[in-house]
């Protein structure tokens, strides 16, 4: 629609698409900015991102507590039966293998892929090596009663028990508990808002709401608030993120260990899982996923964190195992029927003796974050156990029950860096410095503890 002529638009009295109320502010000729009647400003600022913070994974599934040290130190138990993987020599019967913890007299299960399994007796051993004679034949190497010959290379195994002959002495080695020493040290970060005076008192009003919960109209006050909540997301993706550092790294840091290099280092990572996948292939992903789960601790209870697509796909996974009739659509098994929208999101589900809790991360989706990376080179998913550990505090010197995840933060009866902040200048009735302007400086110390990393799972 066009206004007729260049002439000024005329106003309507009532709210209708006539051409004589029609205003062109692209029109130069009749400066249409410059007319009478203007329109009104929005006030409101348009949340066309939503809520844009992606804090609150570690609220969900950690605890926060308190510590007064550089780093803290804990104690994790080491498996209880003793493993006896290693490098094999078939005609010998020496299996390389550091700090095996194999003694004489020992019984093992020593399995060579793809060959098969002979249960052998252990005869000499050393500081990293081990010598057994298999029960069927005369040696490894040889076929005997299981028509089993091993050749050199891999093997894994378990010692099962011992044997000894009549009158023979006891044992001459003993057998000590394992277990794992771990530390990570606090993260110190920084953060710091500016604004000069003429702007503090300059009159730009925009009416505003936060994700931290502020509301008003004074713009500077708008950024500030926007400042502490990138502050606190910075917070928490440092204790996601984070790495310690390494003797070869020049950085000028020490580090820390986030969740992702916990898992990756101590834990699982698996590849192409729930990504551009069948529902067959999806099945055979989450059995695999169990399968490394019953070699750890066999938690029962697990949350799955998942960007879209793994979320999608394991419902449409989960759909698939329930079809009725040709369309593959259940009802009443989800609480769907016909006369209803059909609900294919799936918030929890049972396979073999786990249960998982299934939520989607922001963090995975933001479209700033890793939701900006092309599929195969984001990460898709977190796998963590749900409930509490048993852990040895070397500062406190006796077990206690805390969430696998739980972030220290460094305080004190004096000094609490959890979440420090502070103003500074001669704005805003501050009179700390001539500075014409106000500051607003932040500040954190924490760092993420990750206990059992190997019951979590990064997917990729």
């Amino acid at each position: 629609m066009s206004p007729t002529g260049n002439a000024p638009a005329t106003p309507s009295a009532k709210k209708a698409t006539v051409s004589s109320a029609y205003i062109d502010f692209t029109d130069t000729a009749t400066a249409g900015w410059a007319q009478q009647y203007l329109p009104d400003l929005i006030a409101g600022e348009a949340e066309v991102f939503g809520n844009r913070t992606i804090s609150g994974f570690l609220g969900q599934v950690g605890s926060e507590e308190a510590m007064a040290s550089d780093q803290v130190i804990w104690t994790e138990q080491g498996r209880l039966h003793v493993s006896a993987a290693g490098t094999l020599v078939a005609s010998t019967g020496v299996v390389t293998s550091t700090g095996h913890g194999v003694r004489v007299g020992d019984n093992v299960v020593l399995n060579r892929t793809g060959v098969g399994t002979l249960r052998c007796h252990v005869t000499a051993i050393t500081a990293n090596t081990y010598t057994v004679l298999p029960y069927t034949q005369a040696a490894l190497n040889t076929s005997g009663a299981g028509a089993i010959t091993f050749t050199n290379g891999a093997v894994t195994g378990f010692v099962f028990g011992s044997e000894y002959a009549k009158g023979t002495a006891g044992r001459t080695e003993y057998l000590e508990p394992q277990h794992a020493s771990l530390s990570n040290k606090p993260f110190i970060a920084k953060e710091k808002y500016t604004v000069s005076g003429s702007d503090a008192s300059s009159i730009g009003w925009v009416e505003v709401s936060s994700e931290d919960g502020t509301n008003g109209y004074l713009w500077y006050l708008k950024a500030a608030s926007e400042a502490r909540v990138r502050f606190t997301d910075y917070a928490e993706m440092m204790c996601i993120e984070s790495e310690k550092k390494q003797n070869s790294s020049t950085v000028g840091v020490d580090g820390s260990e986030g969740l992702f290099a916990a898992i990756e280092d101590r834990g699982h990572v698996l590849s192409g899982a729930f990504i551009d996948a069948s529902a067959a292939d999806d099945l055979a992903s989450l059995k695999l996923i169990l399968k490394r789960f019953d070699a750890e601790g066999a938690i029962e209870e697990n949350m799955m964190f998942l960007n879209r697509e793994a979320s999608i796909s394991i419902d449409t996974m989960l759909a698939a195992q329930n079809g009725y009739g040709a369309s593959g659509t259940s009802y009443g098994v989800f609480n769907n029927s016909e006369d209803m929208a059909l609900n294919l999101g799936f918030s929890g589900f049972r396979r073999g003796s786990y249960d998982f809790y299934k939520s989607d991360w922001k963090y995975l989706n933001d479209g700033a974050l890793y939701g900006a990376m092309a599929e195969g080179d984001a990460v898709s998913g977190v796998i963590a156990p749900a409930g509490m550990s048993s852990v040895y505090d070397q500062g406190l010197g006796k077990n206690l029950k805390r969430p696998f995840l739980h972030v220290r933060y460094r305080a004190s009866e004096t000094e609490n860096r959890k979440m420090k902040t502070w103003t500074t200048g001669s704005v805003a009735g501050n009179t700390s410095s001539d500075l014409d302007a106000l500051e607003m400086n932040m500040l954190t110390e924490r760092c993420l503890v990750v206990q059992g990393a190997n019951n979590f799972m990064k997917l990729v």
